[in-house]
């Protein structure tokens, strides 16, 4: 798994590339990035299927907060990415990945 992060100059956006690696998605048709920017909606922000496996997608998020995100992988596996800026404690007994823009 990887984060990109990419700051526009021509407006206060950061565009964040995710990425979830062919080893974490296990063969997943769908994987999706789920946090504070899309309310947690499990099903706005799919990732697209690259052919070697792994998945991929750009959003464009306001600069200058601090989100918490998880993948969902396969409609029902929750994965942090390693890579994340940091972890904060959900309410469901785990962490959440934190990523500072």
């Amino acid at each position: 798994m990887s984060l990109k992060k990419q700051m526009l100059k021509s407006k206060p956006v950061c565009k964040v590339t995710f990425r979830v690696s062919k080893e974490m998605a296990a063969g997943a048709d769908t994987v999706t990035v789920v946090g504070d920017f899309n309310n947690w909606d499990p099903i706005e922000t799919p990732l697209n299927k690259l052919k070697s496996g792994e998945f991929t997608g750009v959003v464009e998020i306001e600069s200058g907060k601090t989100y918490e995100f998880r993948y969902l992988v396969g409609g029902q596996d929750w994965y942090n990415d390693p890579e994340a800026d940091g972890y904060a404690a959900n309410s469901f007994g785990g962490e959440n990945s934190v990523l500072s823009v």
